[in-house]
């Protein structure tokens, strides 16, 4: 008996988290963490509220994503197996789970952090199924103005932590996660673009060529790295071996690049770079969120500064 009530709760947590896309979902809350870290400078107890919130948003959004989008779901072989398709939730007990994570996840941020991250949680679940689920639906081109939504999560962040929403620093951080979307939007949908064909879906595969398409993504990546390079001018990440880090990344997003444009396999030259721009801004987030702990005795300053000490030079 208890092998099968153990058996029945780790299926229900499956479903769950499937339900809400967990992976999408933790992503969010790193991003969203990242920017309270970039805001405050240090990690501390109430860091926890509004990275709790953005995980119940993702997670509540993702889950009513699939709610509107069951029936395409069903009619894809790529997302057949999903929880309403594969019936593994009631389209009611999946509406039900996500409507009572994105009212908590919105209530913990008016209550718990403060009205401006309310007010962008707020938006954020209004984007991506109101205005990004819907355009899906009618243009191939829908990425471009649902790239937005990758700026949110750590735009709550920036605000919970006490910063100001119009903070030029918030805005380069907002400007790369905003050109990583549509690279990384794009490469996914591509490796399955006839299924989206077949499907009835706007597809860019119908637009474009092939090879259009890589040298549109080649821009797209390019562009990505270039807005990275620009996040220390905007005032993040000022230490020095952040900067040769950031470099040496971005060098080898360029790579990764040429790599994708001269490859010659669309389908696994699709994956492999998916994955690669994945991990790429990762590592940026890791870079920027530790650049405060690791490295703040090698800041320019600093390091001028015990330069002329070495020489005998005292400040005055």
């Amino acid at each position: 008996m208890l092998t099968i009530q153990l058996s029945s709760w780790k299926e229900w947590a499956i479903l769950l988290l499937s339900l809400g896309k967990i992976r999408i979902s933790l992503f969010a809350t790193l991003t969203a963490t990242a920017g309270y870290l970039l805001a405050t400078g240090q990690p501390s107890a109430p860091m926890l509220l509004p990275t709790a919130a953005v995980f119940l948003l993702a997670f509540g959004s993702c889950g009513l994503n699939q709610y509107q989008e069951r029936a395409i779901d069903a009619s894809m072989e790529r997302t057949r197996g999903r929880v309403l398709p594969s019936e593994g939730l009631t389209p009611k007990a999946a509406l039900t789970i996500s409507i009572t994570e994105i009212s908590s996840g919105s209530l913990l941020l008016l209550f718990a952090v403060n009205p401006f991250a309310f007010l962008l949680g707020l938006f954020a679940v209004f984007w991506y199924n109101g205005v990004y689920t819907y355009l899906k639906q009618k243009t191939a081109f829908a990425v471009i103005p649902g790239a937005l939504i990758g700026t949110i999560p750590p735009a709550i962040g920036w605000v919970s932590g006490g910063s100001d929403l119009l903070d030029p620093r918030l805005w380069g951080i907002a400007l790369f996660f905003y050109m990583w979307q549509a690279p990384h939007f794009w490469l996914l949908l591509l490796d399955f673009g006839k299924e989206y064909e077949a499907a009835g879906l706007p597809s860019v595969t119908r637009v474009f060529s092939t090879r259009q398409l890589k040298r549109i993504l080649f821009i797209w990546l390019l562009s990505t790295g270039v807005s990275c390079l620009l996040i220390p001018f905007f005032g993040i990440g000022v230490s020095v071996p952040v900067h040769i880090l950031l470099l040496s990344l971005t060098l080898w997003l360029f790579w990764i690049t040429i790599d994708f444009f001269s490859s010659s396999s669309p389908g696994p030259s699709f994956r492999l770079t998916f994955t690669r721009l994945n991990i790429y801004v990762l590592c940026v987030i890791a870079l920027f969120s530790l650049d405060r702990f690791l490295f703040f005795s090698y800041t320019r300053t600093a390091l001028i500064t015990r330069i002329l000490a070495s020489i005998g030079f005292k400040p005055v």
